[in-house]
């Protein structure tokens, strides 16, 4: 009987491929998505200093409240907004993408698209 490898498998074994060649600094940090069934969250981290510096994801309040009911593409959208200006707030404005080991399509490519929109270059 063949045993199929979970699909969270894959992804985090793509992730620790990825993670390999990349790795966010003080100057340029790591924008790093992470997307459950329900939500999707999105992290700025420092890994030279071992530090998240910014973060948002559809659990808060002003993100929540900006979304309509049932629009994960939406939902996606208002993240990258939301962790775009927090970062540039911060003074963050140039950032490396992680996908997280998911392809860069849809909700991905939605947060990313936002993100830069906001001001975020990467």
């Amino acid at each position: 009987m063949i045993n199929k490898p979970s699909r969270n498998k894959l992804r985090t074994g793509k992730h620790k491929r990825i993670r390999r060649k990349m790795q966010g600094t003080p100057e340029k940090p790591r924008l790093c998505v992470f997307r459950s069934l329900n939500h999707i969250y999105a992290q700025v981290i420092d890994d030279v200093n071992h530090n998240t510096l910014v973060a948002a994801s559809t659990l808060e309040a002003e993100v929540r409240d900006s979304i309509k009911e049932g629009s994960k593409m939406d939902a996606a959208k208002a993240v990258g907004t939301a962790v775009a200006n927090k970062a540039l707030a911060k003074g963050i404005s140039e950032v490396v993408f992680d996908r997280n080991g998911y392809k860069y399509h849809g909700k991905i490519a939605a947060l990313a698209g936002a993100a830069r929109e906001a001001g975020l270059k990467f």
